[in-house]
């Protein structure tokens, strides 16, 4: 078959690399050019340079709906698209356009969590498994008959970075198969619409996302701070007015009872923070502070940042 794919990213980089050694034809390839955005900056694989080094025509946009990308797009005769993290909406004319439509590769377990940093949102909301799917793309975003999906369990310490290395792992085995199965017609019948009783939509995340709220349970917090990774922009909180990345953290053996964001005791071999809505009570854990880091990117194990306990970590300085 012929392809157009569109993609960005290092999600796309994988995507073009199985389409180059599928034995289908890359006609044309489209990408967005470098972004300065803190979540674009991160996996940053470059698709035009691996579709210049071999061969193929690069068009580089920021949205797919002027004339010149359609007519390029119709020139180069694709018996499908294929798209993964294109950052747009794409018009009908032009995901429509080719026989077998567009199949786009999206890294979560569709119908949840469709839209922006799928697996972040997932470990900080606890899934015990998250993956990627093929699906046919439709004028809803992420809502299309699905055609394969492939997942990995999500282990007790597993960090948004671990899970990215395996979920983007899966892509190329995925885009394989997927094209394999149009291109033989063996995918009649194996398109499975989506439940859209059980969907999901979340944004794409920002530097607000990452501010630290000790109202929140402390088995959710010490998600969130595996969710914020490096080289992700890591969950932070603020110290006496500054802010502080915490890099590591844990739930505490020992339940403490106080105001939310109180540092209160040492516990092992980390800080405990009071945490939860229900802190008053006394009968949750804390969050376990093991390491921070400041903003001049000094870090240190945190029964040493915090030298006297006392005081608060708060949401805004």
């Amino acid at each position: 078959m012929r392809v157009v794919m569109l993609g960005y990213q290092t999600w796309g980089h994988r995507t073009l690399r199985a389409l180059l050694d599928s034995g289908h034809e890359v006609a044309l390839v489209v990408t967005h050019p470098r972004s300065e955005h803190a979540y674009e900056k991160i996996w940053d694989d470059n698709v035009a340079e691996l579709a210049e080094k071999n061969g193929v025509p690069v068009l580089l946009r920021n949205r797919p709906d002027d004339d010149e990308l359609l007519d390029a797009v119709r020139e180069a005769r694709p018996d499908i698209i294929v798209a993964n993290n294109w950052r747009t909406w794409l018009p009908p004319e032009l995901f429509d356009l080719p026989p077998h439509g567009t199949l786009n590769i999206h890294d979560s377990l569709l119908p949840a969590y469709a839209g922006f940093s799928p697996i972040i949102w997932a470990l900080i909301n606890g899934e015990e498994r998250v993956g990627v799917t093929a699906h046919r793309m439709n004028a809803e975003l992420d809502a299309g008959d699905v055609l394969v999906q492939r997942s990995v369990p999500v282990g007790p310490a597993d960090t948004a970075t671990d899970l990215f290395h395996r979920t983007v792992d899966l892509i190329e085995p995925l885009v394989r198969e997927s094209l394999d199965l149009i291109a033989s017609g063996r995918d009649a019948g194996q398109w499975v619409p989506q439940d859209r009783a059980r969907a999901s939509f979340f944004h794409k995340r920002a530097d607000e996302d990452s501010r630290i709220d000790f109202h929140w349970p402390a088995e959710r917090l010490e998600r969130l701070v595996r969710a914020q990774s490096d080289p992700y922009p890591n969950a932070y909180a603020f110290h006496r007015g500054k802010r502080l990345r915490i890099v590591s953290a844990g739930v505490s053996e020992g339940r403490y009872g106080g105001t939310p964001g109180r540092i209160f005791i040492r516990e092992g071999d980390g800080v405990v923070v009071v945490a939860g809505p229900e802190a008053h009570s006394g009968r949750h854990p804390g969050l376990l502070v093991r390491r921070v880091r400041t903003e001049d990117g000094t870090e240190y194990a945190a029964r040493d940042y915090f030298r006297t306990m006392g005081g608060y970590l708060t949401s805004r300085p």
